[in-house]
């Protein structure tokens, strides 16, 4: 039992090296070897335990030492000598903790001695050995006999196999301290060697430096490049899909800057993995299974960086605890096998959307506080395309709802007549169109509309809307198709719509015996396609003026008569100016694909022809398409 120490102290610290021996067991690149021999002196310390209670008597740990302390020339002389031995030396607290490191220990970890005073020494160790390192500590601490264990250093250039010798040093009237040595092993020990010489030991193992390129700078041309490339793909994000945006940037950063990369990102005020990236084989797909199917939870780092806004720097993570716990309890980070971290958040200075978590295993060495930076700049690009897709996707939605609002949700049911509509937007414009059609009861008969707004986006469809209700309005009170636009012209003109113009067309189709009677009304808009049932196709003329630009200006009139199985089909602009690869138009096509289709229903219609112009046009819609079609039924 350590000099001082409770029992139940004792017994809880035991519990806590046995779980970390179990955990360490199941870790790439644990040593069988060095956690058995640790299990094994668990089981020999649990023994003298067991033994010292059946007694009742204590544990004999040899003379105590002599009271008093050295003097001040004597202090002196032992602070020269642990700085300048030429071994790599740690002083250490009882509970691991570096007090003090001595010149040749922080040239071998690649870091000043300030660095490590106050970090466990077991965050410098890699993590399949930190369990039985512990051990091996506990053991010195209750036996008072030196300890050696072998394991894996963390250093600033990458992970170093050596042998960490561990013995008590005696202070009166304080709890032991521990006195551990660092010795690389194998060839291992030469890279040591050449590290701790400094400049002119790096020179001799070198046979010229002339030609070799400054580390900072390639550090910062690759960092440089990073940036270039997540800012490359952010801007091609012709998706706006924030999924797929996480998905692509985790997956870049993943292998090029952290072997694993961990998004979280708010959803209602609760921290969610959104997603988990880390190197592309079959362990690694398991690793990233398990790290995704759990959410941070508030004491974990990411959860603690989203509710400050400050980023977080873990050169040498000794908390395993520190990203949360796994599927199975293990603590995440262990899983993973990362001993270095970065989490910053994800925010664009004024909403925080998440956090960026990179970690990386010990073979590529620590983060450093220039990757921090870097990260935090990542982190605002991906805050920035968060903010802009979730605008897009508001702004796309309204523009969807107000598109529907332009059209009717459905074609009414007609005993004598059967209609069929489509639209198809433009594939180069996200705004709202300004195409419209509506099919409506008027006088003793059905009335159909259909027509353009010059221009896009919410003014043209708000001039749209006008149109289409002012239209359908105005068909309960005017008696012809013309009277209606003349009076539609009216209200548009009072309306506030700039230059924008619309083009219509309006028809009246009435019942007479076996025939409709169809009168029409045009202002500047195509005229009808009129398709007879033996397969004739007429192109009706349109004219008159586009409705909404000059005061008195009157609409075109034409009456046809429609026979069973006769096709009248409604269509704008964009079907007849829908161009080739070969810029040849579809409008010069038109009555001969009609043609090919006549005797078929009012929807084999429209997709007949819907399916053509796309076709047609190579999927390049420049203006958007709208078709309807009513046919006679026989």
């Amino acid at each position: 039992m350590p000099q001082g120490g409770r029992p139940d102290g004792a017994l809880a610290d035991l519990a806590g090296r046995r779980d970390a021996l179990r955990q360490a067991v199941g870790l790439p690149g644990a040593d069988p070897g060095s956690l058995v021999d640790a299990a094994l002196t668990e089981l020999d310390g649990a023994i003298d335990a067991l033994s010292v209670a059946l007694t009742a008597a204590p544990v004999d740990r040899g003379d105590a030492p002599p009271d008093g302390l050295p003097g001040s020339a004597e202090r002196r002389l032992l602070h020269a000598a642990f700085q300048r031995t030429p071994a790599a030396l740690f002083l250490l607290e009882q509970d691991s903790t570096i007090r003090r490191a001595n010149d040749r220990a922080a040239a071998l970890l690649g870091f000043p001695a300030g660095y490590a005073t106050g970090k466990p020494l077991t965050s410098f160790v890699d993590l399949p050995f930190r369990a039985a390192l512990q051990t091996q500590l506990a053991a010195v601490a209750r036996t008072g006999e030196d300890r050696k264990a072998n394991c894996r250093v963390l250093t600033s250039t990458g992970p170093l196999d050596a042998t960490l010798t561990a013995a008590a040093v005696e202070l009166p009237g304080d709890p032991p301290l521990f006195m551990v040595t660092v010795a690389p092993v194998g060839a291992d020990s030469d890279v040591a060697a050449r590290r701790e010489a400094g400049p002119a030991g790096a020179a001799t193992a070198t046979a010229t430096i002339e030609d070799a390129a400054d580390p900072a700078i390639t550090a910062m041309t690759k960092r440089l490049d990073m940036v270039t490339s997540v800012t490359r793909l952010l801007l091609d994000n012709s998706t706006f899909s924030e999924a797929v945006t996480l998905q692509r940037c985790a997956r870049l950063l993943a292998g090029e800057l952290a072997d694993w990369v961990i998004i979280d990102i708010d959803r209602g005020g609760q921290l969610r993995r959104q997603f988990a990236a880390g190197l592309r084989d079959g362990q690694a797909d398991k690793l990233v299974r398990a790290a995704r199917s759990v959410d941070p939870d508030p004491e974990s780092a990411p959860w603690q960086v989203h509710s400050t806004g400050k980023s977080v720097l873990l050169a040498h993570a000794d908390d395993p605890s520190v990203l949360g716990t796994g599927p199975g309890g293990t603590p995440l980070l262990m899983t993973l096998g990362a001993t270095s971290l970065i989490c910053v958040p994800i925010s664009d200075g004024s909403t925080g959307y998440g956090t960026l978590t990179l970690a990386r295993q010990a073979a590529n060495g620590p983060f450093s506080v220039a990757d921090l930076g870097l990260a935090e700049d990542l982190g605002q690009h991906l805050a920035n395309a968060i903010r802009v897709d979730r605008m897009f996707r508001r702004k796309s939605e309204a523009a969807e709802s107000l598109q529907a609002s332009l059209m009717p949700a459905s074609l009414p049911a007609v005993p004598w007549l059967e209609f069929a509509a489509a639209y198809i937007g433009a594939q180069q414009w996200q705004e709202t169109s300004g195409d419209f059609y509506d099919v409506f009861p008027a006088s003793d008969g059905w009335a159909i509309a259909i027509g353009d707004v010059c221009g896009k986006g919410q003014d043209a469809a708000a001039m749209t809307a006008a149109a289409r209700h002012s239209i359908r309005a105005l068909a309960h009170v005017h008696d012809s198709p013309e009277d209606v636009l003349s009076a539609a012209n009216q209200v548009l003109l009072a309306g506030d719509y700039g230059e924008r113009f619309v083009t219509a067309s309006l028809a009246f189709l009435r019942q007479r015996d076996d025939r409709v009677q169809v009168r029409l009304g045009g202002c500047g808009h195509p005229g009808p396609a009129l398709v007879r049932a033996d397969g004739r196709v007429e192109i009706l003329e349109a004219d008159g003026m586009p409705l909404g630009l000059f005061d008195g200006s009157e609409a075109s009139k034409l009456e046809v008569e429609l026979r069973r199985g006769d096709v009248l089909f409604f269509y704008t602009d964009g079907v007849t100016e829908a161009r080739s690869p070969d810029l040849a138009f579809f409008e010069d096509r038109l009555a001969d694909e009609l043609a090919s289709v006549a005797g078929g229903s009012a929807a084999e219609t429209v997709h007949a022809v819907q399916e053509l112009v796309t076709t047609f046009s190579d999927g390049d819609l420049r203006d958007d398409v709208t078709m309807l079609a009513v046919r006679v039924i026989p």
